[in-house]
């Protein structure tokens, strides 16, 4: 009896996994400064670095607790709404202050400003999602840039600065391009990524058509361009190794809204363009 009773119970503990881990990054993440002046040992890097970890951890508990639910065959509003909660922690607040840690040289009110936006976006489009999606939907796609993505995306800065740094600090007389390319982003970084964060936060609340990665490469057939993606996607992990990470996160993130501004300007093809229905009333139409 004991057995199927753990089995009830493990998509709620994984999705409590989820907020456990979006309340450690934002502890991680508060240690920024204090970790140096208190003398733990811990740089302010290694703290944004940890953070950024337990981000992409609480990204496997949150796809993992969906599949466990239905595997146990526990689906049920309760789920579907302590999963919003703890994305809304996870995906909403621990990316944002994350943000504000790692960007202190950007102007504090407009940092600031763009922290809550990415906070209030993010909640938008959890409540969003819980409305407009029902248990018979395919999630092929989404509607607007998916949280967990948007939340990798801003994180993913931290994930890179620690080797951006160290290139730069072993740039020599004959250095190649990767350190001269490296010196220059590890300047831009720090002012790059509010900017970053306030594109996706607009790209989380609207209505762009993004597909579900998970299901396009383990469910159904695959394409060419599919198999190109993910080559590509490999090539670039064995190449830059960590630097591939924001790499491939904005490419996920702004590929989509690129490839419409694209059909829209040039194509004029009203069935190729993604819907972009405006908000109403100041609120996303549900």
């Amino acid at each position: 009896m004991k057995r199927p009773r753990l089995f009830k119970v493990l998509p709620t503990l994984l999705t409590l996994g989820n907020a456990a881990c979006g309340f450690g990054a934002i502890t991680f993440a508060a240690k920024v400064d204090l970790a140096v002046r208190t003398g733990w040992g811990t740089s302010n890097e290694q703290c944004l670095f940890i953070a950024g970890l337990l981000v992409y951890l609480a990204m496997v508990f949150d796809a993992l607790d969906g599949r466990a639910a239905r595997w146990a065959k526990q689906s049920s509003d309760f789920g579907a709404e302590l999963d919003s909660l703890c994305d809304a922690i996870s995906f909403g607040a621990a990316p944002a202050f994350i943000l504000v840690k790692f960007s202190p040289d950007f102007h504090p009110r407009v940092l600031w400003a763009i922290a809550v936006l990415y906070v209030l976006c993010a909640i938008l489009r959890l409540a969003r999602f819980n409305v407009e999606t029902d248990e018979d939907d395919s999630h092929d796609s989404f509607s607007g840039l998916p949280s967990p993505a948007a939340a990798g995306t801003v994180v993913s800065f931290t994930i890179a600065a620690p080797e951006l740094r160290s290139l730069t600090a072993a740039r020599t007389v004959d250095s190649s391009w990767l350190y001269d390319l490296a010196f220059f982003f590890d300047s831009a970084l720090k002012i790059c990524l509010p900017l970053v964060t306030l594109a996706v936060a607009l790209l989380m609340v609207s209505r762009i058509r993004y597909p579900h990665v998970f299901n396009q490469l383990f469910r159904g057939r695959k394409n060419f361009q599919h198999l190109l993606q993910l080559l590509a996607a490999f090539a670039a992990i064995f190449l830059v190794q960590e630097l591939a990470v924001p790499l491939l996160f904005c490419w996920f993130a702004l590929g989509s809204p690129l490839r419409a501004l694209w059909s829209h300007f040039w194509h004029r093809n009203p069935n190729t363009v993604p819907p972009m229905a405006p908000f109403e009333g100041g609120v996303p139409p549900g």
